[in-house]
Order: C-alpha cells, then structure tokens, then sequence
C-alpha cells in the first residue's frame, strides 16, 4: 500500500518511513501542507486516490495541518489519520469534525499506529461506510435521521455529520432505548474488535451530542455502552 507521510521533522519521518517499509508500505515523505496537497491533487483531479492512507501531522511550518485535512477531504475520500502530540478532547473532536478518520496521540507505540493505519484501510476497502437498515427516514422528537441520503436535521436545520458520526447515530436510532454495547458499536462502526478504538468512540459520542445540541439524547450507561433516549415529540 502507498502511504503519504506529512511531518515536518525528517529524523522523526526517516525512523518512521523504515518502520512502515519494513511491514510493505511505500511510503511518500511531504515535509509541509504544500507538499501533501500537491501530492494528491494531480490523481485526484483524476477521481483516482494514489495513496491508501494519509499520516498528517499537525504542527506544520506553512500552514495548521487541520487546514490541510480539510483541503485534503474536498479532494478525496483516502483516509487521514492525524498523529499529533495535541491530545486534550477538543482537539480530537475538531480533527474528525474536519473528515479525519482516527486520531492518533504521541507519543504512541509504532504497533498502535500499525493497528489503526490497517483498520482504516480495512473500512475503505470494504466499503467504507456502514450500511443503514432499510427505510426512509427515522424521526425521533426534532431530529430526522435520512438513511438514503444520509442527512440528519433538527427541527428542519440540517446538522453536518462526519461519516462515522451519521454511522453512530443510524445504529443507536434503529433500536432507541435499548443498550449497544460498546464491542458491538466498535465492531458495527468501525468494523474491528480492536480495543484502541473505544477513545474514539468516545470522541464521536461527544461530538454527536454538541452537534445536535442535545446531550441527553446519547446517555452513557456505565460499564456497558450507549443508548439513545427518544425525546418526546
């Protein structure tokens, strides 16, 4: 698989890059957002996606890199997973706000990083996104959930979800009140069993609730999982 590698420091990108050749990448080294784009604008002005993953640092010199994961996500649909020594909530929910894929804090265990880069590439390869049962449209109290199109609005203002957000939210609203654990969330989700997984559950959930603007609507039960609690109409 080729990967594109975005970081700014070469020593860090050198030790890096020999890693993940030694486990079958073909790593391509940008050392600034300029680079990285203009890296994946030519194949994706083709509809192609020349790389399987990107690894996008975000302490650039030229420009933040949640700047070049936007521009990167207008582009193509080539999974970004953010490796970045910010690691406080916020951070991380404005990183998948912007199309990231996963998020990854340093400093991390090389066979972390593996882990997630091969599940990323897993879900793109299967598809991507995680089929919604059948059915129009689910509405519970002032949110309209639209399995079709994937659109979900409040009180008829359309609220924009990153993929697995919408995800999350369609697989809580088939069944609301009842309890999805969190293996299956995990594993209907992001298609893996992997444990690293959970902190971004966790992420999405936080997210879906400020979007929305209804925290209550997700209620966390303890030790188990998630639900979600219809509001009355």
């Amino acid at each position: 698989m080729r990967l594109l590698l975005v970081e700014d420091d070469d020593h860090v990108a050198a030790a890096l890059s020999a890693v993940l050749a030694r486990h079958g990448f073909q790593v391509t080294h940008a050392r600034n957002g300029e680079e990285a784009l203009r890296a994946v604008l030519p194949a994706a002005a083709e509809g192609t996606a020349p790389f399987g993953v990107v690894l996008l640092d975000l302490g650039l010199p030229d420009q933040d890199g949640y700047q070049v994961c936007g521009k990167i996500r207008k582009l193509t649909s080539t999974p970004v997973i953010m490796v970045t020594a910010r690691g406080d909530v916020r951070s991380r929910i404005h990183g998948l706000n912007l199309g990231a894929d996963d998020y990854v804090v340093k400093p991390y265990d090389t066979g972390e990083l593996l882990a997630r880069i091969h599940a990323v590439s897993r879900r793109t390869a299967s598809g991507e996104e995680t089929a919604p049962a059948s059915g129009s449209a689910l509405r519970l109290g002032a949110v309209t959930i639209e399995l079709p199109t994937r659109r979900v609005s409040v009180d008829g203002a359309d609220v924009q979800l990153t993929r697995k957000e919408f995800d999350l939210l369609a697989l809580l609203a088939q069944r609301p009140g009842v309890v999805f654990r969190r293996e299956q969330i995990i594993s209907e989700v992001w298609r893996t069993s992997w444990e690293g997984t959970g902190r971004t559950l966790e992420v999405h959930v936080a997210s879906l609730r400020s979007k929305l603007r209804m925290p209550a609507l997700i209620e966390t039960v303890r030790g188990v999982g998630y639900r979600l609690v219809a509001p009355a109409a």
